[in-house]
């Protein structure tokens, strides 16, 4: 058995095409804001893929990089400023921060309706109460991923191994919108591999390059890998390649939940644009 290859790249191609002629349709083309306070090469380079999308999609995009002297008081100004800015339609704060300073007052600073990563509370509420609002851009990736392949959720046993507020929390509350029957696993869980034998739907987000082995997943079960990490300069999900052998379906690394990641945020920030001047925007499909 090999198991189906769910390609991320593929389906956030789709959905920028269809974002691209969305933006067409609208007066003026959605902007999106990324504020990085860091000097981070992974985030810069997570800035500038977002950026590229962005410009694909044809949203108009910046950058703001502030130096490690910014003081938090100035990083939330320029938040505010962008909040205030009625020409702004999305804001993303790319974290990690510099270390001097705390990412929770930042990120509540944004407008909730201009919070294209779905992370401030209100936000958050919202998706737990099945309202309209911006959800995480990766945990709505892997729903955009089943969609396009197919992927059956409805009575289904999913476990999301991780319970990040980034992907392991939102992906809980959005499988259960599907009707999943859904356990959310992690580091204090007792016996894994006995929760994850059960699931006809894995999703890995722990950051744990490998931890999950063909042993861990029931023949024909569909996994969705989020974990990327480097290893002998070398990108390995949480999923042991090996599962292929077992797995129906399994999202590859790279090349898989990654690529939505991006798309997703581009995607909230157009529903954003929509949902300010009044053209039915909602939540990202």
């Amino acid at each position: 058995m090999s198991a189906r290859i769910l390609s991320g790249r593929t389906v956030a191609n789709a959905l920028v095409d269809e974002l691209r002629a969305e933006v067409e349709r609208l007066p003026v083309a959605p902007r999106l804001v990324f504020v990085r306070a860091s000097d981070d090469p992974a985030s810069a380079s997570y800035v500038r893929s977002k950026a590229r999308l962005a410009s694909k999609a044809g949203v108009r995009n910046e950058t703001r990089h502030l130096p490690e002297s910014v003081r938090q008081e100035e990083l939330i100004a320029v938040v505010e400023e962008l909040n205030a800015d009625d020409d702004v339609d999305g804001i993303l704060v790319q974290l990690p921060l510099h270390a001097h300073l705390d990412p929770e007052p930042v990120l509540t600073a944004v407008l909730p309706a201009k919070d294209v990563d779905g992370l401030h509370p209100v936000n958050v509420g919202r998706l737990w109460t099945d309202r309209p609002g911006p959800v995480p851009a990766t945990p709505a990736g892997l729903l955009r991923i089943c969609d396009h392949y197919e992927v059956p959720l409805e009575g289904k046993e999913v476990v999301i191994v991780g319970r990040s507020a980034l992907v392991g929390k939102p992906a809980a509350a959005l499988f259960l919108r599907r009707h999943a029957t859904v356990t959310v696993a992690h580091s204090r869980t007792r016996d894994l591999k006995a929760h994850l034998r059960r699931a006809d739907l894995i999703v890995a987000a722990a950051g744990r390059p490998g931890m999950i082995g063909p042993d861990a997943v029931a023949p024909g079960a569909v996994v969705l890998d989020v974990g990327q990490a480097p290893v002998d300069g070398v990108l390995r999900g949480d999923v042991d390649p090996a599962v292929a052998d077992v797995a129906a379906a399994l999202t590859p690394t790279p090349g898989g939940t990654g690529p939505m990641t991006v798309a997703m945020v581009v995607a909230n920030t157009v529903a954003a644009a929509r949902a300010r001047r009044g053209d039915g925007g909602g939540p990202a499909r």
